[in-house]
């Protein structure tokens, strides 16, 4: 090994080992994690007004060029009737502990809630899952699930039922992502959905539920 080799090689093991040893000193003083700050600029950059009329058309149309399938519904005693009907077929649902009792009024089914938590093979027994949403982005037809919120619940809940019925309301939906990312809280573990779980292969054949719910509903509530 040269002389200049030799060096190179002690300059990178003294930069790993400054490295490491600010991070074992992080570790041990129990920092917590440097928050992220959005500011006021970055998150009103949409080009439409959240909750209005024309955003939510927009998400109407970005979701359903997903293959999810949006039902519209005018106000908040609409929701039930609009999750009976999607769930028509369905004999068993699982919910999160906190999903509004309301909204499962009109269904007729075996309602399972995830408190205490369910087993994989419970969640695979149930047909679907019936959720609330934090935020959803017009413009890239998403939505925002929220472990920490108690009509979202656990990730586990929405990956493993075949079905997702996600209840979305006008004063959640925001058109673009920086909108959206200054109304969540990154503590919690949160789940972005688009569509129903979709992949597609090397000859762009898609493939629907391979990753989680192959069917998507949302409600919809707003004008």
């Amino acid at each position: 090994m040269s002389a200049r080799d030799s060096g190179d090689a002690a300059e990178r093991s003294s930069t790993r080992e400054i490295v490491l040893a600010r991070l074992r000193t992080a570790r041990d003083a129990g920092n917590p994690a440097t928050p992220v700050v959005v500011t006021r600029e970055f998150a009103t950059t949409g080009r439409l007004a959240p909750g209005s009329a024309a955003v939510l058309e927009r998400l109407d149309e970005t979701l359903t060029d997903y293959r999810a399938t949006v039902y519209r519904v005018g106000s908040e005693a609409g929701v039930a009737d609009a999750v009976a009907g999607v769930l028509a077929q369905a004999g068993s649902i699982v919910v999160p502990p906190g999903l509004p009792g309301e909204w499962l009024t009109g269904y007729r089914g075996d309602v399972r809630r995830d408190g205490p938590p369910l087993s994989v093979d419970e969640l695979d027994a149930v047909d679907a899952v019936v959720t609330g949403a934090a935020v959803a982005i017009a413009d890239t037809g998403t939505f925002v699930l929220s472990s920490a919120a108690s009509d979202q619940g656990r990730r586990a809940i929405t990956l493993v039922p075949d079905h997702h019925v996600c209840v979305i309301h006008a004063a959640d939906v925001v058109c673009s992502v920086p909108e959206a990312i200054a109304r969540l809280d990154p503590s919690s573990p949160l789940t972005f959905v688009s569509g129903p779980s979709a992949t597609s292969d090397i000859e762009l054949d898609r493939v629907e539920g391979v990753h989680g719910p192959r069917r998507l509903d949302v409600v919809l509530v707003g004008p």
